[in-house]
């Protein structure tokens, strides 16, 4: 079964890779004769191809060096650490570009846009956390990742919230990635990059809204820990995904657990499976649950075509957020704004020599992949709510203390509090070492 599961991660992860590097250049920088010079963007500058190099070096590197203080090392500390030098690289002096979390909407462009190619570096930050995650769990999150270093140094006095609170709060990211792909994929804009909430502060002159609204969500993360990790990051969906595979995942205990509850406790992220008391799991709960997990299997299907008929009826909406759907809509309904000399993008478009009808039917051909990947979208979200339900009714055998593997960010504070030592027959001396 293992092998089965990694041979299904590694496929998943070839199928990007051979994509993404087989589409084609995108136009160059258009050159103007009239002596117009290129406004600064308010997006770094690309990096040389060595540096770029250096970048993915730096990141295994980190990755690798997580893995080992969590794996073998078990330091809380070291991983601590780590993550400060990931804040200060990767966040204020990489201003958080490139990061794995938006190079989902580089893969994206690149499967679906033949003009689009995608950089080995990008594809390789994209890789590198899916594949350490799919052998030794989320070490990507534990100490390489700058949006969740920033957020983990500020926990002060976190907050547990109830089960039911976490599993409906866990279905917002994958919406939010299956918006994103749908975007990427049309053409439309990178939502992850663009409401980024950590990047105006790493970059320091961000839109003040975007500031503060990262700052917002820093003040949140006093009370509950990581809250754009555990609530929206998109690629949280996928590095869960891999790390459910995971057989070197983090242990909270070196040794037999000895159920002190200490761990739970510790974990600011709630994402430590408690025991399952042998009453609760009766003939007649076993059998009832069963009755229920396959209603609602059969439900699947259902959900599956809901989702998907619900979301492509919003196309229309959803499409509006592309400049061109929008554009067309603006000059229909008011064409007098042809005259408007301060509007760029309409002046861009009469310069262009396009016509309206030519407007208008690229914005239909729009519109109707919205349509298309709507049906997509609607029935992938259909699907996980009809799995997160199935799983309601799953009772599995537990008799320790174990950190749930999709939901473990792996920093290692579990182990900390374990007051076992490395031998059994340290339990003793172990307990006197415990951080009350």
């Amino acid at each position: 079964m293992i092998r089965k599961n990694y041979r299904l991660g590694f496929l998943v992860l070839m199928v990007f890779a051979f994509l993404a590097l087989n589409a084609q250049q995108r136009f160059p920088k258009p050159e103007f004769e009239s002596g117009y010079e290129q406004p600064n963007t308010t997006t770094p500058e690309p990096r040389t191809a060595g540096m770029e190099v250096f970048d993915v070096i730096v990141l295994f590197g980190v990755m690798a060096l997580a893995t080992w203080l969590i794996l073998k090392k078990r330091s809380r500390r070291g991983v601590l650490w780590l993550s400060v030098f990931t804040l200060l690289y990767f966040g204020f002096y990489r201003n958080g570009c490139i990061c794995p979390i938006g190079s989902i909407q580089n893969v994206t462009l690149a499967l679906f846009d033949p003009g689009y190619k995608i950089s080995i570096t990008v594809l390789l930050f994209f890789l590198l956390p899916l594949v350490f995650a799919l052998f030794y769990g989320r070490t990507f999150c534990a100490a390489a990742c700058p949006l969740g270093a920033i957020q983990d140094l500020v926990v002060i006095r976190p907050i547990s919230v109830s089960s039911w609170v976490r599993k409906t709060l866990s279905f917002i990211p994958h919406i939010y990635i299956g918006l994103a792909i749908l975007f990427a994929a049309t053409g439309t804009d990178f939502i992850i990059c663009r409401y980024d909430p950590f990047v105006g502060i790493f970059r320091t002159d961000g839109p003040y809204l975007m500031i503060g609204l990262g700052i917002a969500f820093l003040v949140l993360g006093m009370f509950f820990a990581r809250p754009y990790c555990r609530v929206f990051c998109p690629y949280s969906v996928l590095l869960g995904f891999m790390s459910h595979f995971s057989k070197k995942h983090i242990t909270i205990t070196p040794s037999e657990c000895i159920n002190c509850k200490l761990c739970a406790n510790s974990c600011p992220f709630d994402a430590i499976e408690a025991p399952i008391d042998e009453k609760v799991r009766t003939e007649s709960t076993v059998r009832k649950n069963l009755r229920n997990y396959v209603i609602f299997g059969l439900l699947v299907p259902v959900w599956i075509f809901a989702g998907g008929f619900a979301v492509s009826k919003a196309h229309v909406f959803l499409s509006k957020a592309h400049p061109d759907v929008y554009l067309s809509e603006l000059l229909i309904a008011q064409p007098e704004l042809r005259e408007d000399t301060e509007n760029l993008d309409i002046q861009a478009f009469l310069e262009s020599g396009k016509s309206m009808d030519q407007l208008v039917e690229e914005a239909s051909v729009i519109r109707s992949k919205f349509r298309t990947g709507g049906w997509y979208l609607g029935g992938y979200l259909g699907l996980v709510l009809g799995i997160m339900l199935m799983n309601q009714f799953v009772l599995r055998k537990r008799k320790d203390y174990i950190p749930h593997k999709r939901d473990c960010f792996s920093c290692g504070r579990c182990m900390d509090y374990c007051p076992v030592g490395e031998q059994s027959g340290d339990r003793k001396s172990g307990i006197v070492k415990a951080k009350q």
